[in-house]
């Protein structure tokens, strides 16, 4: 900025006025440069978490390609969408065999969510990692829940389901799934005696009371 007409100084002839206005002049032109530049990163970031809302960028990690199991008693979710996909391991996974490093799975939001008796394993081979939470009076609570599973079993009840949307058009759970594949929605979600095989979670929020986490020779 220029200098304000108090601090100008009282002679033309010292030059200190002309050297003040150069300086205020090279100054407002670095700040627009460093405005130009901030411009392509601030729109990047924008436009990432648009992506994330929509569900456009899918799982933000490569999966380690071991699959690992989840059950419950009973799941209440509200807010419900389930699209399919792909999940990609990460370059030279020794899990990939001739898969490519791709799975196939079902993409499962649920905007908010309550587990009974979570419990989660994977096979480590000959030992199992298990975590085990909300089985006291206290439920499991997630946020913004997603699974990639490649199964999924229970007794399930829907309310005012939609089946056969275009995964890009859904809006029950503020994720959107790629344009043109096979979706299906509904307003609440309650499912059963709950078992899935999971290749990948996410949530915004996830609440575990009573969280255990052990080594055990069985799984779930």
């Amino acid at each position: 900025m220029a200098s304000s007409p108090e601090h100008s100084p009282e002679t033309p002839e010292s030059g200190s006025g002309e050297r003040t206005e150069d300086a205020g002049r090279r100054g407002r032109v670095r700040l627009r440069r460093a405005a130009v530049m901030a411009v392509p990163a601030t729109m990047v970031a924008a436009g990432l978490v648009i992506l994330t809302a929509q569900g456009a960028l899918g799982v933000q990690f490569a999966i380690s390609g071991m699959p690992f199991t989840v059950t419950a008693t009973e799941l209440n979710g509200t807010g419900f969408e389930q699209f399919g996909g792909l999940d990609n391991m990460a370059d030279g996974s020794p899990n990939a065999g001739d898969t490519g490093g791709q799975v196939l799975i079902v993409t499962s939001a649920i905007r908010d969510a309550t587990l009974t008796k979570l419990c989660q394993s994977v096979d480590l081979g000959g030992t199992n990692l298990l975590i085990t939470a909300g089985t006291g009076s206290q439920k499991v609570e997630a946020h913004d829940l997603t699974t990639d599973s490649t199964e999924l079993t229970g007794d399930a009840a829907f309310d005012n389901i939609e089946i056969g949307n275009d995964a890009s058009t859904l809006d029950k759970a503020g994720v959107r799934g790629p344009i043109g594949v096979f979706s299906q929605q509904a307003d609440t979600v309650r499912i059963a005696n709950l078992r899935q095989t999971n290749y990948a979670t996410t949530a915004g929020v996830f609440k575990l009371p009573g969280l255990k986490l052990r080594f055990s020779e069985s799984g779930c």
